[in-house]
């Protein structure tokens, strides 16, 4: 199939992954495809378009990451994040689901800081967004193995209180997955990104998201 614009010509369902650069998307979709050509960066900021994988009518987008990107000027970063949401905005009927990854072990560092400031942490303001675009949203939490496992429940019931869902974080089951890409503790997002398909009526894509690696 040739790359490109293309790839989205009669695509039905679309499911795009989110977050700050170098929090693990690019990463995460290799670990779910097997696609070894998925780019995945050594330095934040180097995926700065869409790129898409094609099954059948589904596409799997990996949006540019957005945040302070190092060696990127801000100007840079401020159009990543505009061509984003203009993406969003023109392809929201079809986007099924999107997958935000954050990095467990210092989203909350990020919030307090930008709050600091008086501003509103961009990981915040883009799961708003999705939301109030009606686009079903999973938070994937990596990075798990660096938080200590007798902090992980309250961690996790910080970042789900940050994003205006009532801690404790274990009864957002169904939106927050915590996991570990390089690990390959990756179940519960896998396992949610197919209820979702199912929802839909599109067991038939299940072939492409397997449980396990």
């Amino acid at each position: 199939m040739k790359k490109g614009k293309s790839l989205e010509e009669g695509a039905k369902v679309e499911i795009i992954f989110v977050g700050r650069s170098n929090v693990g998307k690019s990463s995460f979709i290799r670990d779910l495809t097997g696609k070894k050509k998925v780019r995945v960066g050594k330095r934040p900021g180097l995926t700065l378009i869409p790129h898409h994988l094609r099954y059948s009518d589904m596409l799997i987008t990996d949006m540019p990451g957005f945040g302070f990107m190092s060696g990127v000027q801000e100007q840079s970063q401020s159009f990543v994040k505009d061509s984003i949401v203009e993406y969003i905005e023109d392809n929201a009927k079809r986007i099924l689901l999107a997958v935000m990854i954050v990095d467990g072990a210092i989203f909350l560092d990020l919030v307090k800081r930008w709050e600091g400031r008086n501003e509103i942490p961009i990981d915040i303001e883009m799961f708003d967004f999705l939301r109030e675009m009606g686009i079903d949203t999973i938070v994937a939490v990596n990075k798990i193995d660096k938080i200590n496992p007798d902090e992980l429940d309250e961690t996790l019931d910080g970042i789900a209180d940050s994003l205006g869902m009532m801690a404790p974080w274990r009864q957002w089951l169904d939106t927050i997955a915590p996991m570990t890409v390089k690990k390959g503790n990756t179940r519960s997002l896998r396992g949610l990104i197919r209820k979702r398909l199912h929802d839909a009526k599109r067991d038939d894509l299940y072939m492409y998201i397997p449980k396990t690696t």
